[in-house]
């Protein structure tokens, strides 16, 4: 099987290539054109399998084909054009059209005829002013139709809902070689809102659902204010379906305002999740959660379970509260039982934070709260008076202050192409119990996307990222505070924390700061795979600032699998700064992007 499997893909490809070779015009076109209409008229005349076989079969394609490009030069604004189908020769017959597009048309004054009852005067003119099109332009149909389109879309955007376009008149004149657009635009009456009408028998209160109304009582209708009304909604995370949509026009209330409907599919109420994982360096990892939407009506979420894994094991929940108090504001509790075991610490401890996340926009946000946590760390140093690694435990209580924002202005958040992303995250802790410090910890991460290509078939993509602790020393900041690198996050081709310095027992030395990056190019290989080759480089320093002197680079390659919800990543990456105990190569599975 495994034999035939190169047979069969080349037989594939060669027959793929032969259906190209053999697809050719419809016809030929011919005559003094210049080139962009000559290939809007190809395009537009289609191709066809194979050469025709005989004289009757060459004139049938060649009148479909003038049929195709009478069509176009219309659209195009050539209303005198001269097109003629013709067949050349006898035992190898040619489909022709011979194509003489005279002059073009160009567009004079548009006019808009309003259906009573009229929009107000300031929208009238506003929607006129907006219709661009300039006379003495090309007379092309398609920008007449986005006028139409244009002027409906302004009337909806000001207030007038229900605005819909009639049959319109355009007048051809063939003696000035004019094309005059004449719009008939019915605006509809001014909407003003109501509140909203809930169709759902789910738990969601309608008090609640009314505190994220982003209009007030009689404001006009905007459908910007819908959406984002819909999108509050849909934010949440508790839907299967979001309906949100003005009220028909048999439901406006006496005093003239109309509300706006909302339709709710809820997810189903208990949710029970079971997943196992496994790595190389990782181990297995298992995971049981059970997750609770909406209890309280308010679009609430509670998630508690376990996980149990060679590095990272944790028992306890957490709940989170959306648009707490305004719209876009998350409240999020948590605590939970964790036990770390690394190379560079064991930790056993109760972990306890309470977050407030604010929306900014659609895809940005900042947050705040506070992280209180207490238990044994046993830790790996370096001693660096006797030069020789020391482990001790402690006993701790850190309080942290956590703040943070994300600004994304990228186009796609798993498969971005064009655009960056900003996020930057400040942490101010203090430590007590066996020993006492104040620091600051500070981490700041950069990514662009730059298509190479129309399309972004080709696109270049770049991350940094950039930390440092301050007023703490590394024997005194707690070792899961420090910063380390390496692994399918960071720089790949190493395992995880396998960056850092390491200890004279080989162990990894956490450090007070850190420097990453990581150039990535991918290649569309088709419509859904993509091909990757990328450089990543990090260090790790025992300063304030980053030391890169002790930069180490990993380079691979990798591919992805395009699905409709993001890309299935598989990347293979190799160190270029292999140390003693460094893996040859390392292999990395995920969902979307690796930045």
């Amino acid at each position: 099987m495994t034999s035939r499997l190169p047979l069969l893909l080349a037989g594939a490809a060669l027959c793929a290539l032969a259906s190209q070779a053999a697809a050719e015009p419809r016809a030929q076109i011919r005559g003094e054109i210049d080139s962009d209409l000559k290939s809007q008229l190809e395009r537009a005349i289609g191709q066809v399998d194979g050469a025709p076989s005989n004289r009757f079969e060459a004139r049938r394609r060649a009148r479909a084909a003038l049929t195709s490009a009478q069509a176009l030069l219309r659209s195009e604004g050539y209303y005198q054009a001269t097109v003629e189908d013709q067949v050349e020769g006898e035992e190898n017959p040619v489909a022709v059209v011979q194509v003489v597009p005279g002059r073009r048309f160009v567009l004079g004054e548009a006019s808009v005829n309003w259906t009573a009852p009229e929009p107000d005067a300031e929208t009238s003119a506003a929607v006129i002013e907006d219709i661009r099109l300039k006379p003495g332009a090309p007379g092309r149909a398609a920008d007449i139709l986005e006028a139409e389109g244009r002027v409906v879309a302004d009337l909806t955007r000001r207030g007038y809902a229900d605005a819909t376009a009639l049959p319109r008149r355009v007048v051809v004149d063939h003696a000035t070689f004019l094309v005059q657009p004449g719009f008939n635009i019915k605006s509809g009456e001014l909407v003003r809102l109501d509140g909203v009408q809930l169709r759902t028998r789910g738990p969601t209160k309608e008090s609640w659902l009314n505190s994220l109304i982003p209009w007030s009582e009689g404001d006009r209708y905007d459908p910007e204010d819908v959406a984002e009304l819909e999108r509050r909604l849909l934010d949440t995370g508790v839907y299967d379906g979001v309906g949100v949509a003005l009220s028909p026009l048999d439901d406006v209330r006496p005093d003239g305002l109309r509300p706006v409907v909302v339709t709710l599919a809820d997810r189903p109420v208990s949710l029970l999740e079971a997943g196992a994982s496994y790595s190389t360096y990782e181990g297995v990892g298992v995971d049981i959660f059970r997750t609770r939407y909406n209890r309280f009506g308010r679009a609430d979420t509670l998630r508690y379970g376990a996980r149990i894994a060679s590095i990272d094991s944790r028992i306890g929940g957490e709940w989170s509260q959306p648009h707490w108090r305004r719209a876009g504001r998350t409240l999020k509790l948590s605590s939970f039982i964790v036990n770390e075991q690394t190379d560079a610490y064991d930790r056993s401890a109760i972990t306890a934070a309470a977050d407030l996340s604010q929306r900014l926009g659609k895809t940005s946000w900042f947050s705040y709260g506070l992280g209180v946590d207490a238990g044994r760390y046993t830790e790996y140093r370096f001693d660096p008076v006797t030069q020789e690694p020391i482990t001790f435990d402690r006993d701790l209580a850190i309080v942290t202050l956590r703040g943070s924002a994300f600004m994304d202005r990228s186009n796609d958040p798993l498969n971005p192409t064009s655009g960056y992303r900003l996020s930057l995250s400040t942490q101010p802790t203090a430590v007590a119990g066996e020993d006492t410090v104040l620091f600051l910890r500070t981490e700041g991460q950069a990514t662009a996307y730059l298509p190479l290509q129309d399309g972004a078939k080709t696109v270049l993509a770049g991350r940094a990222r950039i930390g440092s602790i301050i007023g703490g020393e590394e024997l005194t900041v707690p070792s899961d505070r420090l910063f380390y690198s390496g692994g399918g996050g960071s720089v790949r081709g190493y395992s995880y924390q396998s960056i850092n310095p390491r200890l004279p027992n080989n162990r990894p030395r956490g450090g007070l700061s850190l420097f990453e990056t990581s150039v990535e190019v991918r290649r569309d290989i088709g419509e859904k795979l993509q091909a990757v080759a990328f450089v990543d480089g990090g260090a790790v320093g025992f300063q304030e600032t980053p030391n890169l002197s002790n930069m180490r680079y990993g380079a691979g390659v990798g591919v992805r699998y395009k699905l409709p919800f993001g890309p299935v990543r598989a990347d293979i990456a190799f160190p270029l700064n292999k140390r003693e105990g460094d893996s040859g190569f390392q292999l990395y599975l995920s969902i979307g992007q690796a930045f």
